[in-house]
């Protein structure tokens, strides 16, 4: 029989990629979030919303296809919990949608819950050091026990853990964009290199002087100037 703590740890090891260390992509990291999260923490449903740069479009999540849309609406409306806390970077612990205080808070928002039967909700914010990028949104009926502060301190932990994840995985991908862009970068000045060295020898025209040739036919003839090069280093092409 599989024991809490080994539940706990079994989602943590999910979110950072399971046994493979895989890191997950980040439409895939919050569903994770959101399946497991009613599961572990003992509330009907969750939403997860998340993005890791800011420029980007937050992408969403739900453990049921009600909350994913909601999760969609809140979106659109800039309403709800997960929205107020992805911005702010502080929990929301206990909200109730039927208060009328709550209802003016999020007209929207607030009446879309009950009709989907959610009268209490809570919500942390996937936080790093540096900022927040994104919120878990925990959601019961009036007939469910509160979160207890255990369990909210767990759902903090988990979307904490989640924000790192986000976090790091776009790095890596940023890393490994610059890293390409270096690359190719380095490759083009190389090949021009050689390209001018072949010119100059061919033709007796000084490296700048052959550099000149390489631009202006790259621009006459709208190429780029590191296809000209390869062409004339690989020999299919003389520019005199």
């Amino acid at each position: 029989m599989t024991t809490p703590a080994q539940q706990i740890a079994d989602v943590f090891v999910e979110l950072s990629g399971g046994t493979a260390g895989t890191p997950l992509e980040t439409p895939e990291l919050l569903a994770t979030l959101a399946r497991c999260s009613p599961r572990l923490l003992g509330v009907r449903a969750a939403g997860a919303v998340g993005a890791a740069d800011d420029r980007a479009e937050p992408q969403v999540a739900g453990s049921e296809d009600g909350v994913q849309m909601l999760k969609q609406e809140a979106l659109k409306w800039r309403e709800g919990p997960g929205t107020e806390s992805r911005l702010s970077g502080r929990p929301l612990p206990g909200i109730a949608f039927d208060r009328p205080a709550t209802r003016q808070r999020w007209p929207r928002y607030a009446p879309r819950a009950l009709e989907l039967g959610y009268s209490r909700a809570a919500a942390f914010p996937l936080r790093t050091a540096e900022r927040s990028v994104g919120a878990l949104v925990l959601l019961n009926s009036a007939a469910d026990a509160p979160l207890s502060e255990e369990k909210a301190a767990l759902a903090q932990s988990l979307a904490d853990f989640t924000a790192l994840i986000l976090v790091r995985d776009h790095e890596l991908h940023a890393s490994r964009t610059l890293s390409s862009q270096l690359e190719y970068a380095l490759n083009s000045r190389v090949i021009i290199e050689q390209a001018k060295g072949v010119l100059a020898t061919r033709h007796g025209l000084t490296m700048d002087g052959a550099f000149a040739l390489l631009r202006g036919h790259a621009r006459a003839h709208r190429r780029l100037l590191s296809e000209v090069a390869h062409e004339v280093v690989e020999g299919g092409l003389d520019l005199v």
